[in-house]
């Protein structure tokens, strides 16, 4: 009997030794932050073996060497052009000629200083809220292409739309346009090497963010590209929520209409569109580098009125920039905030800010969807929306379909859109880009389509949201514990 139970014991024991290593890893080496180090020891206490596993593929953290290389900006005189930027926007005398700018000389300083993103004028914007306008008016511009195309998305679907968008990117390709597809490997994984076979003989070029080094086991599988980003010629770009894939379209009835927001930019600001899709391809496709080469930022006349930042963050950085963005505009914020996310689940710090300003009078307003695409994200947003209720904010449900855009504006002259959820992933985990946009017109916009938005949608009352069952209760819990590493 007694070597019957000591394989038992033995196990157990090594179990117990694994955890306690697995625990003095996260609280004394890796250093997360409190949130996440009690998630993932709830997690290695309760399920020991799973739960190590577990650790092993979403747990580790990305050490903060230079993944992305920034010494070619150099050749194109964007390093001088940021020192200037920092220059001016501390000078007090110094005149942006725009009142939305001047008044966002900390935010726009901010962004300067940790992101060296460049503040760029004169840019024209269009918004897509569609997506069957959206990818009508890309497929348009890619056609229209005479020296490169560049793109990058976080999901791209081979399927309908997909695959003509392909199709589309070949012939560019066999006319001599330099054409370059970057997408990630876990949210394209359905995308496979026989697919672009055709653009890749044709002349056009692959690369893959993060690729999985073993056929299942991806070992970096919690650090994605989430960004969606296009630069043409560098006569217009993409920048937005929307991914490449039929859903997008309401093409899927699990979903159904896909309500998102893309902006399509024309102007200097393409430069930094530039830049961040160089450096990421140049980290995912070292085979194929890009140079810094003027031909890649060519001198567009400008023909807007739009100022914006082109911001970007990842588990690389030092700094969570989109969300210390978001932070910044909300404690700047005087008469009224409004957000569009699909995911609501904000940290302490940036919790503490939108009920504080909702305390104090400011209009606050929260638009979710009525419906979840990743069960557990959904019941941690439900969970925080109650925490606004209590102070008095407006959420909004919205019932047409699943809403997945990123927006948020202040006061009707700040706002950011991109591809950053307000969730712990987008903060510190996913390699994220937005557009800070300071131009009120575009804000008044953004404004409008919310509200348009809002008639599709329902208001949550607290009567509505206290009725919920016991069952919802339970798994909000759950959730809740879960989401710093969600």
């Amino acid at each position: 009997m007694v070597i019957e139970f000591a394989m038992p014991t033995y196990l157990f024991a090594a179990l117990l030794v694994v955890n306690i290593l697995f625990a003095v890893i996260l609280i004394f080496i890796e250093r997360k932050d409190a949130q996440a180090t009690w998630a993932w020891l709830l997690i290695l206490f309760f399920i020991p073996l799973a739960g190590f596993i577990i650790y092993i593929l979403l747990g580790q953290t990305l050490t903060r060497r230079k993944i992305f290389q920034w010494e070619g900006i150099k050749k194109v005189g964007l390093d001088h052009l940021i020192e200037q930027q920092k220059k001016d926007v501390l000078d007090a005398n110094f005149r942006f000629r725009s009142n939305t700018v001047d008044e966002n000389r900390d935010l726009i300083y901010m962004h300067l200083m940790n992101n060296d993103a460049i503040l760029t004028k004169e840019n024209h914007i269009d918004i897509f809220t569609d997506g069957e306008k959206k990818f009508n008016q890309l497929l348009t511009d890619i056609r229209n292409a005479k020296t490169f195309i560049h793109i990058q998305y976080y999901i791209f679907r081979y399927d309908g739309i997909g695959k003509e968008i392909i199709d589309a990117l070949t012939e560019k390709a066999k006319e001599g346009v330099r054409v370059r597809l970057l997408y990630d490997d876990l949210g394209s994984r359905s995308m496979r090497k026989k697919y672009l076979k055709a653009f890749r003989e044709a002349g056009g070029e692959v690369g893959v963010f993060f690729p999985s080094k073993f056929t299942i086991v991806n070992l970096r599988l919690n650090f994605r590209n989430h960004r969606k980003l296009v630069n043409i010629d560098g006569v217009c770009g993409y920048v937005g929520g929307f991914n490449v894939g039929d859903e997008y379209l309401g093409k899927k009835k699990k979903f159904g209409y896909w309500r998102d927001t893309h902006l399509r930019i024309e102007g200097p600001a393409l430069a930094a569109i530039q830049t961040r899709f160089i450096l990421d391809w140049n980290q995912a496709a070292k085979e194929y580098h890009i140079s810094y080469h003027s031909r890649y930022f060519p001198d567009i006349p400008p023909n807007g009125k739009s100022a914006m930042q082109i911001v970007s963050s990842g588990p690389d950085s030092e700094f969570e920039q989109i969300k210390n963005g978001y932070l910044k505009m909300i404690m700047d914020a005087k008469k009224s905030i409004i957000i569009q996310t699909p995911y609501f689940i904000p940290d302490k710090t940036l919790l503490d800010a939108l009920q504080v300003a909702a305390q104090t009078g400011i209009e606050v307003k929260i638009m979710i969807p009525n419906k979840p695409d990743h069960m557990f994200v959904y019941w941690a947003t439900t969970s925080h929306i109650g925490e606004m209720l209590k102070v008095g904010a407006k959420i909004y449900i919205y019932e047409n379909g699943f809403i997945h855009n990123k927006v948020l504006v202040v006061d009707e002259r700040v706002s950011s859109v991109g591809t950053a959820n307000i969730d712990q992933r987008s903060f510190k985990l996913n390699f994220e880009v937005n557009a800070f946009i300071y131009d009120s017109s575009i804000a008044r916009q953004l404004i409008h389509d919310f509200a348009e938005d809002v008639k599709v949608s329902t208001l949550v009352t607290t009567e509505l949201y206290e009725a919920r069952g016991k069952r919802v209760r339970f798994k909000e819990s759950i959730s809740r514990l879960l989401s710093p590493i969600l």
